[in-house]
Formats: C-alpha cells, sequence, structure tokens
C-alpha cells in the first residue's frame, strides 16, 4: 500500500468529494491548505506530522512575510489551515494511518465576529433604488426582494432556474452546501416583484435572473447573471441611496437572519432557513439581538422607581 503524504492526501480529497458529499470548491481550498502546511513541513509520510511541525507551521502562518500590513495572516485564515488539518487527520485515523491525533490541533482564538447590517430605512431605500420599469430595474428589484425575503447566498440565487420558483405557492426547496436541501419562503413583495420581472421577460431562457446587455432592455448572449454582477449592482444601489457603509448580498443575509430574531423567532428555525450545518455559525446573531433587549431594558424597566 502506498502511504505517501501526497496518495493519503490524493484519496482524503476523494473521501471529501464523493463520501461527505463536498463541493469542489471545498474539496480545492483542502487541498491549498494542506498542500502548504505538508510543503512547509517537507512531509513524506503521515508520521513527518507531529506537535512540533504544527506549531512551527502556526508561528509561520502568524508571521508570515509579505502578508497584509505586515501583521501576519488573519486569525480565521490561520484557521482554515488548522481545521483542513484537523479533519486530514481524522480521515487517517479512521483509516487507522499512524499519525498525530486531531485532538492535538487546537484553533486560534478570534475576536467576536462583527456582523454589517443595514437598518430598515435603509433596507427600504435601498430595494426601492431600482424604480424604473425597464427591465434591468424590475430584475434588480426582484433580485433584492428575493435575497430578503430568504436569506438565500448570492450563489444559490444565481443558479436559480424558472422552473424552482412556484409564485403560487409561498416557498421552493434550494440545494445549498454540501448539496443539502432545505426550505425558503416568499414575501409577497417578493412575489410581486418577481412576477413583474418575468412578465416582462420575452425570452424563453431556463435562468430565473439573467443578465442584461449594455442596453438595460435587452438580455445579454451569456444569460445567467453571476455572483460578481449581482454584488456589483448592490453596491451601485446601495451608492444610489445614500448608503455609505459596505453593502454585500451578504450583508442582506445578516440583515433577514437577524430581522427574524429581532421579531421573535428561535434561533434554531432560522438555523434551519439559512442553511447552517452547525448552530453555532447562527448564533452570531443573538449578540445583535441581545443588544436590542439591552435597549429594551434601558428604556423601559423599572421607570416608575427614583
Amino acid at each position: 500500500m502506498n502511504d505517501s503524504i501526497s496518495e493519503l492526501k490524493k484519496q482524503f480529497l476523494e473521501y471529501l468529494e464523493i463520501e461527505k458529499g463536498r463541493s469542489l470548491k471545498t474539496v480545492e481550498n483542502y487541498d491549498r491548505y494542506l498542500s502548504r502546511f505538508f510543503e512547509f513541513i517537507k512531509a513524506k509520510s503521515a508520521k513527518d506530522i507531529t506537535e512540533d511541525n504544527v506549531r512551527q507551521f502556526r508561528l509561520w502562518l502568524n508571521r508570515r512575510p509579505g502578508s497584509e500590513r505586515g501583521l501576519g495572516m488573519k486569525k480565521n485564515s490561520q484557521n482554515y489551515h488548522l481545521i483542513a488539518l484537523r479533519v486530514f487527520l481524522k480521515y487517517l485515523m479512521k483509516r487507522k494511518v499512524s499519525s498525530l491525533s486531531p485532538d492535538q490541533i487546537e484553533l486560534a482564538k478570534t475576536s467576536e465576529r462583527h456582523l454589517d447590517l443595514i437598518s430598515q430605512d435603509e433596507l427600504k431605500r435601498l430595494i426601492e433604488a431600482p424604480n424604473g420599469g425597464s427591465l434591468a430595474d424590475l430584475r434588480d428589484r426582484a433580485i433584492m426582494e428575493l435575497l430578503f425575503s430568504t436569506g438565500l447566498r448570492v450563489s444559490e440565487l444565481a443558479s436559480l432556474s424558472r422552473d424552482s420558483v412556484d409564485l403560487k405557492k409561498d416557498e421552493f426547496s434550494i440545494r445549498g452546501k454540501g448539496g443539502k436541501i432545505r426550505v425558503v419562503f416568499l414575501s409577497e413583495e417578493a412575489k410581486s416583484a418577481i412576477k413583474a420581472y418575468l412578465d416582462k421577460r420575452g425570452d424563453v431562457d431556463d435562468a430565473l435572473f439573467v443578465r442584461m446587455d449594455r442596453d438595460p432592455g435587452k438580455i445579454s448572449n451569456s444569460m445567467a447573471i453571476t455572483p460578481r454582477s449581482i454584488e456589483r449592482m448592490i453596491k451601485k444601489y446601495a451608492i444610489k441611496a445614500g448608503i455609505s457603509k459596505k453593502v454585500t448580498p451578504h450583508v442582506l443575509r445578516h440583515t433577514f437572519a437577524t430581522d427574524l430574531l429581532q421579531n421573535g423567532a428561535d434561533i434554531r428555525s432560522v438555523q434551519v432557513m439559512l442553511g447552517h450545518s452547525n448552530i453555532s455559525t447562527t448564533q452570531i446573531y443573538t449578540h445583535v439581538s441581545d443588544k436590542q433587549l439591552k435597549e429594551v431594558h434601558k428604556n423601559f424597566h423599572n421607570k416608575d422607581r427614583g
């Protein structure tokens, strides 16, 4: 049996793709992170992965020359490498290949993640920014209404076909990360915006959202809109709406989740609607609602004393 580190990595990546159902992008990322580590420690076999080698690699990442502002790699980026290594070591353990225990890999402590959010007034101005009757305006309004109604990732939205969204229903299924299917829900505003947009379409292309030619009323030969085009479009309307902060499709996803929690939704339901595998990913949104509760307490509690 060939137990070289390159062969083990190859088998591991195939395992991720086939048995674990990870996306090709995830597999590519794991390949890059592991290759960087193996190259650094000059690994030839799994036994070359030691606590000391991992420690030296972490120091190198933290002090990596040429990193942004000369401060080394960000903690989150360091952790991506460590997570990939830990998953690889768990795979080796499952295969009964002798190496470092995955329990020996501890992640770097990171500062509390900051959520980029927009206010309800800013959200209203943003969605209403495409206020014309052209096909491009109707499409852009429909995209933003749908992002806020469903909390879809921009890649999920860009991949939608016409057949995937039935406007006679208030819900549809989407295949998200890892091939997992979840149900998302349509608001009346989203249904109305999508209907107005589709009624204006004169083509038979399968893509729900299509690219436009330079003429805003014409559809491009390259039909389906790309995630990057959606990002640029939202940035344009944020400027038009007078919003100074950075607004992206993911900001609308954050705003969707926060809106649910602030209006009484439980975190488990929000986790399912966002398609998060782990609830710890969803818990970041509770910090926002906790701050809102603090303000409520401050403004309304114990006003009759004193």
